[in-house]
C-alpha cells in the first residue's frame, strides 16, 4: 500500500484521482487471494462540526482491526456470484447490511479500476470493531474489504482512490459523511482532518488514552439529523455551536504540539459539554465521564456521532489501571488502551 500523497502545503490528499489503469481479464490474476487490513478511529475534538466543514483531531486504533480476505470460487459456481461470510458476534441485521453493501462496493470497486469479466468472488471479513459505536467499524470494514480484492485482481490501489470508495460506503451507511473515518481507518499517526484534507499532528507529550464502549449501539445518521433539526428550531446555534467547537479544537491541537497534556484533557471535557448540551450524548456516557475524571483523567468525552457509542478518556499512564477499573464499574463493557506518542507532525 503506498503512503498518502503529500501536496506542496504538506497536506495529505484524499482528492487527489489515481492514475488509470487497464482491465484485466478473468485469466490475467495476480494472487489466488487477497488480504486487506484497518483498524478503528476514535475522534478526539471535531465531532459534528466537521460535518460542516470544521476541523477534526482524529487518533487511530491499532488494537481494534478489520482484516478481509477475497479469493475465487471455482467456475462451476457461476459467474457474478459473491459470497459473503463474516465472523465473530456480528447481527443478522448487520451481516444483512455489509453484503449488500459488498455488492454495490464490487461493483464500483471493478468499475473504478478497469476490470472486465464477473467471476464468482469469496469474501471473509474478520471484524473486531464492534459497530456503532463511533468507532468507524463500517469504514474500517469497507477499506479492508477494498485493499482485498485490490491485491486479488492485482492492481496498485492509490489511498485516494481507496478513500473514495470507503468514502462511497459512507455516504450510503451515514447518509453525509465528513470523511474523516475514510481517512482515519488507514492512518498511521493522529490526524487534523477538514474538507477532505489530513494532515498529521505534531504530538509534545505522552500519555494514554482510554476508550470505553458503553454497550450501546448509536447512529451518526441519527445524531447528524438531531443536530441539523436543532440549528433549523433554534436561530443562531449553528453559527454558536461551530465557533465554539473550532475554538476547542484549535486549542487542543495547539495544546497537544505544546506538550500541554492537561490543557488538552480540559479541551476535551469541555467538547464533551458542547455535545452534551445539544443531546447527543446519554446518561451512561455521561456516568462514564464523571467516573473517568473522578479517577484521575485529565479529560474525557463522548466519541463519535453520539446517542450511545463510545468515551474517550485522556489519563496518565500511572492512573489507567484506576481509570479503567471505575470505567467498568460505571457500566463500561469494554476497554481499549490507546498510547500518546510524542512526535513531530506536518507544521
Amino acid at each position: 500500500m503506498r503512503s498518502h500523497r503529500r501536496n506542496d502545503k504538506g497536506e495529505l490528499s484524499a482528492l487527489t484521482l489515481p492514475t488509470s489503469v487497464e482491465g484485466v481479464s478473468g485469466n490475467h490474476r495476480a494472487h489466488s487471494v487477497g488480504v486487506g487490513r484497518a483498524h478503528a478511529k476514535a475522534i478526539l475534538l471535531g465531532e459534528h462540526a466537521v460535518v460542516y466543514g470544521g476541523a477534526a483531531l482524529a487518533l487511530p486504533i491499532p488494537q481494534l482491526t478489520a482484516t478481509a480476505s477475497a479469493g475465487w470460487s471455482p467456475a462451476e459456481d457461476g459467474e457474478g456470484e459473491l459470497s459473503f461470510t463474516m465472523t465473530g458476534s456480528a447481527s443478522r441485521a448487520v451481516v444483512t447490511q455489509a453484503s449488500d453493501g459488498l455488492r454495490h462496493l464490487t461493483a464500483a470497486f471493478k468499475d473504478r479500476m478497469g476490470i472486465q469479466g464477473d467471476p464468482h468472488l469469496d469474501v471473509i471479513l474478520d471484524g473486531a470493531i464492534p459497530p456503532g459505536r463511533g468507532l468507524g467499524s463500517s469504514a474500517a470494514n469497507t477499506r479492508a474489504i477494498v485493499l482485498a480484492l485490490a491485491e486479488l485482481f492485482g492492481r496498485e490501489l492509490s489511498d485516494a482512490a481507496a478513500f473514495e470508495l470507503v468514502q462511497t460506503a459512507e455516504h450510503m451507511t451515514h447518509g453525509r459523511a465528513s470523511g474523516v473515518d475514510a481517512m482515519t481507518v488507514g492512518a498511521a499517526a493522529p490526524l487534523l482532518f477538514q474538507k477532505g484534507r489530513a494532515r498529521e499532528l505534531s504530538i509534545g507529550c505522552d500519555g494514554l488514552f482510554i476508550v470505553a464502549d458503553s454497550g450501546t449501539a448509536g447512529s451518526t445518521k441519527e445524531a447528524v439529523e438531531l443536530l441539523r433539526e436543532g440549528f433549523e428550531r433554534r436561530a443562531g446555534s449553528q453559527e454558536k455551536f461551530l465557533a465554539r467547537a473550532a475554538e476547542l479544537t484549535a486549542a487542543a491541537r495547539q495544546a497537544l504540539a505544546e506538550g500541554r497534556a492537561a490543557d488538552v484533557g480540559t479541551q476535551m471535557t469541555d467538547y464533551h459539554e458542547l455535545l452534551r448540551a445539544a443531546g447527543l450524548s446519554t446518561g451512561l456516557i455521561d456516568t462514564m465521564v464523571a467516573a473517568a475524571l473522578a479517577a484521575g483523567s485529565l479529560g474525557a468525552k463522548i466519541t463519535g456521532g453520539g446517542l450511545g457509542g463510545c468515551m474517550i478518556a485522556l489519563t496518565r499512564p500511572e492512573e489507567a489501571s484506576k481509570v479503567t477499573r471505575r470505567l467498568h464499574e460505571a457500566g463500561a463493557v469494554h476497554t481499549w488502551v490507546v498510547p500518546l506518542r510524542r512526535r513531530t507532525g506536518d507544521v
